[in-house]
């Protein structure tokens, strides 16, 4: 399983719409792994305010009631003789079955793939804090390979808009100049080479045409504090209107 399956099962246990089965895979797998037990907790945070924003519901006054008639009805069933019950239709269900599997797959993933895109797309409504700035990295060729938004506390989030073509030995590593005549600053390393979101302290507050870039470095991050590997993408932050 790759890093970039595992995290979308993992999302889908969150939102409660794996197989048992897999839920328990993966719990067991968290024992044992603190990486995975890691991204468990995260999943939980980010979804968090989904739960949130949901209403409580009262069952209705007589639901129970309803309930109790039904099983009583069933006892009554039971009860009775089976030479007295009307003769029952067999009737083949196994096409409808089968149908109605292919409809719940196809409802469940289209449900999962929402939320998904709902959350990653709304990062930043979904926090308190509103990012300071938002920048577009583009490549050579001018395309947008990357968003960046950061908020005053230096906390950014770094979504990929396509996948990098990074070598196993490599790792993407997020930089931003705080002050146009110093030195560039690491944000974090993108290691699982996912859409993450990087805290850095010490940093001022991020500005209007404040630079930021993603090159590819040594595992482990660039050794001399400076950026050494190709650009991946740059940009300069512009500040959002609010």
């Amino acid at each position: 399983m790759t890093d970039r399956s595992l995290d979308m099962l993992i999302d889908e246990i969150v939102l409660g719409l794996a197989e048992p089965a897999d839920v328990a895979r993966v719990e067991a797998m968290a024992a044992d792994d603190p990486d995975i037990a890691a991204r468990l907790d995260r999943a939980r945070a980010r979804f968090a305010p989904l739960d949130d924003t949901a209403d409580e519901l009262e069952l209705p006054e007589d639901f129970w009631a309803r309930v109790e008639r039904d099983l009583d009805g069933a006892d009554s069933l039971a009860d009775t003789p089976a030479e007295a019950r009307a003769p029952a239709e067999v009737i083949d269900l196994s096409g409808v079955r089968r149908a109605m599997t292919r409809w719940r797959g196809a409802a469940i993933g289209g449900l999962a793939a929402a939320l998904l895109l709902a959350v990653s797309l709304g990062w930043t409504l979904m926090n308190p804090a509103q990012p300071a700035v938002i920048a577009v990295l583009l490549n050579e060729q001018g395309e947008a390979v990357a968003l960046v938004e950061s908020r005053p506390d230096n906390t950014t989030r770094v979504t990929l808009l396509e996948q990098a073509d990074v070598p196993p030995d490599r790792v993407m590593q997020v930089w931003t100049k705080p002050e146009d005549d110093g030195p560039p600053v690491s944000l974090g390393l993108l290691a699982r080479g996912l859409s993450d979101t990087l805290t850095i302290e010490g940093l001022p507050a991020p500005h209007a045409q404040q630079l930021y870039e993603i090159t590819v470095e040594p595992e482990g991050g660039s050794p001399t504090n400076l950026p050494t590997g190709p650009i991946l993408g740059k940009g300069l932050a512009k500040a959002p209107v609010i």
